[in-house]
């Protein structure tokens, strides 16, 4: 019988895939458990639009995204906190601190889980960061550390 599977299952396949199991397996495991669908048109014909309209809406996500890069690109971060001698940081900039500093900025809200900070910030100066906007677009922002 074939089968497109709804979820992916390990040893036979990927979701939405359309592979080829015994007549047991698929009436008494994979549909019952909602696991698979019998390969009818309509359910290939579900499966294909469903496709589709995820493929449209990465491709927009994707389009904000790029964007969001360029506004994001363009502007020049400030970050404020007190300071000793030598500009030693009393604490450190966080990634929480980078994200609010570029919503405030430019609107855009990005979460700081997507700042690519290679060692935390405790010291005045300028530092080069990565923002991942999306799956493969980054943004490379100027953050720049002023003592108060």
């Amino acid at each position: 019988m074939k089968i497109v599977l709804l979820e992916n299952v390990k040893k036979l396949g990927k979701k939405d895939e359309i592979i080829e199991v015994s007549d047991g397996y698929a009436r008494n495991v994979l549909i019952p458990k909602k696991l698979g669908l019998p390969a009818t048109a309509e359910n290939l014909n579900n499966v294909r639009l469903k496709n589709k309209n995820e493929e449209k809406k990465e491709e927009n996500l994707r389009g904000i995204a790029e964007k969001n890069k360029e506004v994001i690109e363009k502007e020049k971060f400030v970050v404020s906190i007190k300071a000793g001698t030598n500009g030693k940081t009393f604490g450190s900039i966080t990634n929480k601190e980078i994200a609010d500093v570029i919503k405030e900025k430019t609107g855009i809200e990005v979460d700081r889980k997507d700042i690519l900070l290679d060692e935390s910030i405790k010291n005045v100066g300028h530092y080069d960061l990565k923002v991942k906007l999306h799956k493969d677009i980054h943004a490379n922002i100027n953050v720049e550390v002023k003592e108060l």
